[in-house]
């Protein structure tokens, strides 16, 4: 998608329907192995539109649309969601690709089965419920993201804040050629988490590989730099990651889970592709 439109297999921009019409809620996605890849979407992105044809076949997008807010004209959103599901399906029926319908279900058993395998099938990070007698309102959430989220074995390689007190800790782990590298950062740590990993952390002097900064758009935060408190490359933490991966690295913000002092580097697996790997 660019500037509002979405392309054709032919490479031409579908527009917006006659203003106020039909408003559709949905996401450009795209597939590579049949997984999510945010990385290919951030690339599409800043395309140039010129480049869109040639970029269709090779990166093909698709619209998941997952709500309908007006049609022919019509506002629904004073209207149940499951009204307005029932508008939407009617409008899928004759869609062909990119547009695409999101899946749902009111069967506990199957959105069980959808959370426990398609993270890892298809690198969703969750599911989203909703009420079927909601209405929508705009600028407000009326609707519950249950992420999946698995545990991983990472270095303490950096801190944001003093060693001593630390307030967000800079995940680490080897490549398989001996490389520190970045993998994440966690959500800002609890009083508790703090004093019991500044009890543990050490400087990491002149010959750690990292820089004297991060910029938080590493992990999909605003262009900003902050100094980084470099630390021995020895402590392992457990923490908890939900399935969204950009440049190898974990795009959202990791939870401190537990200082693992029964481990030490050697058992924390190497990465050869994403922060991920295991």
């Amino acid at each position: 998608m660019r500037r509002g439109h979405v392309h054709d297999t032919n490479g031409q921009a579908i527009q917006h329907t006659s203003t106020c019409r039909l408003k559709i809620n949905g996401e450009v996605v795209i597939l590579l192995d049949g997984k999510l890849s945010f990385d290919a979407l951030q690339r599409r992105l800043v395309t140039a539109p010129s480049k869109a044809r040639k970029l269709v076949a090779e990166v093909p997008a698709s619209y998941v649309a997952f709500d309908v807010l007006a049609a022919a004209g019509v506002d629904l959103r004073t209207q149940r969601w499951s009204v307005r599901r029932g508008q939407l399906e009617k409008l899928a029926s004759n869609w062909a690709a990119p547009l695409q319908l999101s899946p749902v279900t009111d069967s506990l058993a199957e959105a069980q089965e959808w959370f426990d395998v398609l993270p890892d099938a298809m690198g969703i990070e969750g599911l989203v419920v909703k009420g079927a007698a909601t209405r929508y309102a705009g600028g407000q959430r009326g609707w519950v993201k249950v992420k999946r989220r698995a545990s991983y074995d990472v270095l303490v390689g950096g801190v944001l804040g003093p060693i001593n007190r630390p307030e967000v800790v800079i995940a680490g782990r080897y490549t398989a050629d001996g490389e520190l590298v970045m993998v994440g950062r966690t959500v800002p740590l609890t009083a508790a988490q703090s004093a019991e990993l500044g009890a543990v952390l050490r400087p990491g002097g002149s010959r750690h590989p990292w820089p004297d900064e991060v910029t938080s758009y590493r992990w999909g935060g605003k262009d900003s730099k902050k100094p980084l408190s470099k630390v021995r490359p020895e402590t392992v933490i457990e923490v908890a990651a939900d399935a969204a991966v950009q440049a190898g690295q974990w795009r959202h913000g990791l939870r401190y889970l537990r200082y693992r002092a029964e481990l030490g580097p050697e058992d924390v697996p190497t990465i050869s592709g994403t922060a991920a790997d295991e």
